[in-house]
């Protein structure tokens, strides 16, 4: 048996601090490779706000790295997600909501959830393959102050609106790619039956309705309390409450609106769902159940502006100021799946071409 070094371990013997740090190398990527959490992919619309505080205690007790993707108005978002299908890039969907649900579900963009959340009681409900976190009420807001600088009446029918003293007074959104326009219109020919409507809308054509992409270039660009020119616009009838919420001086009432008009009110419920072919379904069930926490039901009054599905969550003080509507006019999920695209193609030829 020979007594000299193998040639092996003659190399460990001189090269021993090398080979050690390259352990320690190899070692630290591998540890770093298993620390490092799972991406949750989180696709929303541009209204989507939630207290960083909440998002970060989410991460740490999920163990995943949120991304936060925010697609534009809802429409907008949907219309990606359908779009991406064939290799989605979210595993969870926040936003879609009963005026767009048929859509999705026809598409078959979205897989079933069967955890707590999807069984809980809720104060507005949607079709199985969404869970409800919030509600609210789509509606027309008016500027105040512009109404009594003119003194003129805030309108009290949709009728009204059509009347020379208000023309080119009211901005709506784009029934395609936004889904508080989808919803208003959807209200309209609930009310008044899709010919007396799309008469309506005829009439509101030629007494210069203008037409937005989505919400945020609505309220913030063309309504005249944000600097426009429009004293009218679809929005929520939360939306006076936000106002009073974020005034730099302190109010004790709201500067806006909601004129809850017959015809011109859509309950709007928003859900969250999984995603067919997520790739972290189980991640994305928990963030559905962490939408549907007590901490989120109540923080979304105030951040999302919406009121919470789960029933008996206390009210946010602001919420004093945006009175829930007493009547809405929302058509069946069966009419809205079946006939909203139709409605969307009639409005756009009425409106716009």
């Amino acid at each position: 048996m020979s007594t000299s070094p193998s040639p092996r371990f003659s190399l460990c013997l001189t090269r021993r601090g090398s080979v050690a740090l390259l352990g320690v190398s190899l070692w630290g990527a591998t540890a770093l490779a298993w620390a490092a959490p799972a991406t949750l992919r989180v696709l929303t619309h541009a209204s989507f706000d939630l207290p960083k505080p909440l998002l970060a205690e989410f991460e740490k007790t999920a163990g995943v790295k949120l991304s936060i993707v925010k697609a534009g108005d809802a429409g907008e978002m949907l219309n990606k997600l359908i779009l991406t299908r064939a290799n989605p890039i979210t595993d969870v969907v926040y936003g879609i909501d009963n005026a767009l649900v048929g859509k999705a579900m026809a598409a078959d963009v979205l897989a079933p959830y069967t955890g707590p959340a999807a069984a809980a009681s809720s104060a507005a409900s949607l079709p199985a393959a969404l869970v409800p976190v919030d509600y609210g009420y789509v509606t027309l807001n008016a500027d105040k102050a512009w109404f009594a600088k003119k003194g003129l009446a805030l309108p009290a029918t949709l009728q009204d609106l059509a009347l020379p003293a208000y023309k080119n007074l009211l901005v709506v959104q784009h029934p395609a790619t936004s889904s508080p326009g989808l919803s208003f219109l959807a209200s309209t020919v609930a009310a008044l039956g899709e010919e007396a409507a799309f008469d309506w809308w005829a009439q509101m054509r030629r007494n210069g309705v203008k037409v937005a992409k989505g919400w945020t270039e609505a309220y913030y660009t063309d309504f005249s309390k944000n600097g426009g020119k429009r004293p009218l616009v679809v929005s929520y009838a939360s939306s006076p409450a936000a106002e009073v919420f974020y005034s730099k001086t302190k109010l004790t009432e709201a500067p806006t609106v909601s004129l809850n008009l017959k015809g011109g009110v859509f309950q709007q419920v928003e859900g969250v769902a999984l995603v067919k072919g997520g790739a972290q379904a189980e991640a994305a069930g928990k963030f559905i159940e962490f939408l549907r926490s007590a901490p989120v039901q109540q923080a979304l009054q105030t951040t999302l502006w919406m009121l919470p599905a789960t029933p008996g969550t206390p009210k946010a003080e602001a919420m004093q100021h945006a009175p829930e509507p007493t009547a809405f006019d929302n058509p069946t999920p069966e009419q809205m799946a079946q006939h909203s695209s139709g409605w969307v193609a009639r409005w756009t030829k009425v409106v716009l071409k």
